[in-house]
C-alpha cells in the first residue's frame, strides 16, 4: 500500500480513530446498562481500529477508489 495522504490527513484519521475507540469502549461498558445494542460498539471499534490504521499507515481506502478527500 502506498502512502496516498499527507501529515494533516494522516492525524486526522489517526485521531479520529482513537476517538472511535474511545467511544466504542465506552459503549461496550455502559452499553448493556442502557439498552445499547451490542453491535453499536462492535462497529465503532471496528471503525475506530480501520481509522487508526489508515492514520498510521498514511493510507487511506476512500482515495485509493479515486474519491478526493479535502484533508
Amino acid at each position: 500500500m502506498q502512502c496516498n495522504i499527507n501529515a494533516k490527513g494522516k492525524a486526522v484519521r489517526l485521531l479520529s480513530g482513537l476517538s472511535f475507540i474511545l467511544a466504542a469502549v465506552l459503549t461496550l461498558l455502559v452499553g448493556g446498562l442502557e439498552g445499547i445494542p451490542l453491535i453499536v460498539g462492535i462497529s465503532l471499534l471496528i471503525g475506530g481500529g480501520f481509522m487508526a490504521f489508515e492514520g498510521w499507515s498514511g493510507w487511506c481506502a476512500v482515495r485509493a477508489m479515486g474519491f478526493k478527500t479535502p484533508i
